[in-house]
């Protein structure tokens, strides 16, 4: 009976030991596992983030402004959460360098955003395209057809011409003893180069300097690309957000109108290829004949994104450029003296300046240099996104995150630059320093394979058009404005512009 119960008691026990080895078998295989466990990623630092949104409240009106603030905190690598997208920025020149040359590869590729998806005709272009087999044909095809040497040379003419019609419109004007609106004329200046360029035609009549029915539609493009889409930053919401929001009418109301232009103007070459009043040099003509030949593999829509994002990169950047340059040269009159003297000097007993003498204006190029440095015209350059998994400064990126290069926070950066927020032309007086991409403390243009093509043809109408701007005309404020009270506010897009139109008096010199 005794061991019957001995029996029956360790028959009773025996689950609560069972029960107890295996939660201490389960507790030594966690400790074992925790230890072979792989660190966690060190990722970059990041300010605190609200619940669903992130950090898109803390981006403000002046995105560039803002996250240039924040780095200050955070330093110049940070990793935000911008609704549901993991979003890097990089605000210093060696982290540019990582980002535009080491791992150039890496971060090559854009993502898919709203409008400048569906404005690129899917991303056929060279902009907006995530990299790809397809984007190297298209910028392989633009770099010979569009911005080679060759290409810039044979466009001078044009240049030159515009930059003539632009000066008779500014001296009528001044003659009638009226302001001159700057920034008007300066974007009229570069839709009727960018359109012969592209069209062999101008967007405006002969002779005149206005805007065009065309120009409207691109400004128009231009705002939805530059305006906030909810729909990029909540990728699992993207569609019905943008229809909510109202952006995905508005898109679809402006391709339609771009496309059909575009349609109207390829038919009209096609028509014309072959024939006597055709010269076939201006791109949309090259593209048409390119389409006919089977074996390019080039595709209408292919042809109609290029011409669209080359319009918006010749027409919208380069004028704001002008612009603000303008704007430092009247807050700053003993700069304006100097360029103005050195253009006179060079041009001596010439009507105009030609492209042929812009070599000799130094200064001038100086001048140039640093309004690019304090007003760089894409200040966030346009986004890139990670391809794969990347370590940069010691941090580790994830693949699928989205980079912003701040540009214009690079340009102010008190390790590179003295007095930063002063318009210093000097400064580049015994610098080899420039904007092609090499030297990544000064990046207008963006870097690596992703860099703007068209510098060369970019700097050259800006430097032709501000030498002639000073050799035929003295520059004063309107009545009542001083140099301290010049509005410099800023109006953020894909490109930022002068808030208010730089308006001046032109005084025409004999």
């Amino acid at each position: 009976m005794s061991h019957a119960l001995t029996l029956h008691a360790a028959f009773s026990i025996f689950p609560l030991i069972l029960l107890l080895s295996l939660s201490l078998v389960a507790v030594l295989v966690f400790i074992y596992l925790a230890k072979k466990k792989p660190p966690r990623c060190r990722l970059p630092p990041a300010p605190p983030r609200l619940p669903v949104i992130g950090n898109l409240h803390q981006l403000g009106a002046l995105p560039h402004r803002s996250l240039h603030r924040l780095s200050l905190s955070y330093g110049p690598l940070m990793l935000l959460k911008l609704g549901h997208i993991p979003t890097l920025v990089v605000s210093s020149p060696d982290h540019a360098r990582d980002v535009l040359k080491t791992h150039d590869i890496s971060f090559c590729s854009r993502p898919r955003l709203t409008a400048g998806h569906k404005l690129s005709y899917g991303g056929l272009d060279i902009a907006f395209a995530p990299f790809s087999d397809h984007w190297i044909r298209m910028r392989k095809l633009s770099s010979v057809e569009f911005f080679s040497a060759k290409r810039v040379q044979l466009l001078l003419p044009t240049r030159e011409e515009e930059v003539r019609t632009l000066v008779q419109n500014i001296s009528r004007t001044a003659s009638a003893n009226v302001a001159v609106n700057l920034s008007e004329m300066f974007l009229c200046l570069l839709s009727n180069v960018t359109s012969r360029a592209l069209f062999g035609k101008r967007s405006a009549p002969v002779g005149e300097c206005v805007r065009s029915e065309f120009d409207g539609m691109i400004s128009r493009s231009i705002e939805l690309m530059g305006g906030f889409v909810a729909g990029d930053f909540f990728p699992c919401m993207q569609y019905l957000l943008n229809v909510v929001t109202g952006v995905k009418w508005k898109l679809e109301r402006n391709f339609k109108e771009i496309d059909e232009f575009l349609e109207r103007d390829l038919e009209e070459k096609e028509e014309r290829i072959g024939g006597d009043e055709e010269d076939g040099s201006d791109m949309a003509s090259i593209l048409v004949k390119l389409h006919k030949d089977e074996s390019s593999g080039l595709t209408r829509d292919e042809i109609k994104a290029m011409l669209m994002v080359l319009f918006i990169a010749g027409a919208d950047t380069s004028s704001a450029v002008l612009v603000w340059t303008m704007t430092e040269l009247m807050r700053n009159p003993s700069v304006l003296a100097k360029a103005r003297d050195e253009v006179r000097s060079i041009a001596k007993e010439k009507d105009y300046v030609e492209e042929s003498d812009l070599h000799h204006l130094v200064y001038l190029n100086m001048v140039l240099k640093e309004a690019l440095r304090l007003h760089t015209p894409g200040p966030l350059l346009l986004p890139r996104e990670a391809r794969e998994d990347c370590q940069i400064g010691g941090y580790e990126i994830p693949a699928g995150t989205r980079v912003y290069i701040n540009a214009w926070a690079i340009g102010r950066d008190t390790n590179t630059w003295d007095c930063p927020e002063d318009f210093r032309p000097q400064r580049f007086e015994k610098s080899s320093i420039d904007y092609k991409g090499q030297h990544f403390e000064f990046i207008p243009f963006g870097g690596g394979r992703r860099i703007c093509p068209g510098i060369a043809m970019a700097v050259a109408t800006i430097e032709l058009t501000l030498a002639n701007l000073l050799l035929k005309f003295d520059w004063s404020l309107p009545d009542g404005m001083s140099k301290e009270n010049i509005d410099m506010s800023e109006s953020f897009g894909i490109v930022v512009h002068k808030k208010v139109p730089l308006v001046l008096v032109a005084k025409p010199v004999n």
